[in-house]
This record gives C-alpha cells, structure tokens and sequence, in this order.
C-alpha cells in the first residue's frame, strides 16, 4: 500500500506536468492571438461560389476563430467587378491599415502601399492559419494560386471579362484572377511572381469549379487580412 509520501509526491509531480504544459500551449496561443495575416489551410470546397464577399469574410473569420485569433475583424482579400448596378470593391480597400503579420510573428507589410509594393510574402511567409507552409511549385499538389479576382494594385478589373467568378458566385462559368502564393510560376515574367495576380482560372468544367482551380495548381484557397 503507498504511503503517503509517495502518494503525495504522484500529485506533485502530476500538477507539475499539468502546469508544464499549460505554461507550453500559452506561447503558441498568445502568438496565434497576434496572427493578422493567413493563407486558408482549405478551401471551401466549391470553386468560385464563395457565397460572395460575406461568405469568403465569414470563412476567414471561422478559421482565425479555430486558431486562437478571432477576436480580430477577418476580410479576405477579394476584389468584386461592377454588376446588375453595384460598384466594383476593390480588395486593397477592404482589409484595413495593417501592419500584418503571420502566425510566427514575422512581417508581412506594414501597410497597404508597402502590401502592393515591397511585401515580404513569399513561400515561408504566406503561412497558414494553422502556421504552415502552403504547397507550391515543386510540391505536390501544387496549391499556389490563391484567389483575388485583383489586379496587381490590389484594385478590380473593369467590368466585362469575368475576372471574380462572377462576383464568387459561380461555381462553373467564369474565371478568377488568381496570385501566386510562392512567388513562383513556369517562367520568370513578373506576372508568374506576382502574389496577387498571376493568371485568370480556366479548365473544362467552364473555369470555375473545384477541378478547373486544381488542375492549374490550386485549390481556392484564400488570403485573409485582420481588418483592425
């Protein structure tokens, strides 16, 4: 039978452990708090059709949710083009002032001109939500492009060729201007190394459903900004 000097010693040295481990997940909790910046680890699964700009914020505010991070306002970083009577949005004006900055803390830009500009977003950068790197170039599968419906100054294409999916609410039709997370294409033009607008979608199924944003190299994911 255990005396009670072992008995006691056994709890001392399970609150210590407990205590330990609590003490290792508040660093990595805090930091995740201190995330503004990501790229969806997923996509949601249905091309284009994001359920438009609220569908695709209200997306980027579920995952940051999941990670510690939602106490922010998430936008994602999407363009619209002029339609049935309502302006164009550009992206650049949606997802606030900044500075932004991944999940292990490092820069991204520190404000919109310096986003569309000078950013430091690239591969090891353009983290996930959940602090990962995204698959690009030379990974398989390659998930590079990330869609922004953007021209490289982060504003809206004029309206008539479809660069936004139909406003992300098509899931076969249409096409999406997409960037390339990686910062990396099959050439050297500065369009294959632009983050935010690389090339329009386009595949079989008419450009905007989930096989044609695979089959040139994604999977609709996206970019999210902290509005505040």
């Amino acid at each position: 039978m255990p005396t009670l000097a072992k008995i006691f010693s056994r709890v001392c040295f399970g609150l210590t452990a407990a205590s330990l481990a609590v003490v290792a997940a508040q660093p990595a909790r805090a930091q995740a708090a201190d995330t503004s910046f990501f790229v969806t680890s997923v996509g949601i699964g249905n091309g284009g059709n994001l359920g438009g700009l609220a569908g695709a914020d209200n997306y980027c505010q579920t995952l940051a949710q999941a990670v510690g991070a939602g106490a922010k306002t998430w936008r994602a970083y999407l363009s619209t083009q002029e339609a049935d009577g309502k302006p164009a949005v550009n992206a650049r004006d949606r997802i606030g002032k900044g500075p932004w900055q991944n999940s292990k803390g490092v820069a991204i830009a520190k404000d919109v001109a310096e986003l569309h500009s000078g950013n430091n977003l690239t591969k090891q950068t353009a983290l996930t939500e959940k602090g990962e790197l995204n698959n690009g170039i030379g990974d398989t599968p390659n998930r590079h492009d990330i869609l922004t419906g953007s021209q490289p100054d982060g504003t809206a294409f004029a309206a008539g060729q479809d660069r936004t999916c139909r406003n992300w609410t098509s899931s076969t039709q249409g096409s999406a201007m997409v960037g390339h997370a990686d910062r990396r294409g099959l050439s050297e033009d500065d369009s294959q190394k632009s983050w935010n607008s690389s090339h329009p979608s386009r595949g079989p199924e008419g450009g905007c459903s989930q096989k044609d944003l695979i089959s040139t190299g994604g999977a609709g994911l996206l970019y999210c900004f902290a509005a505040n």
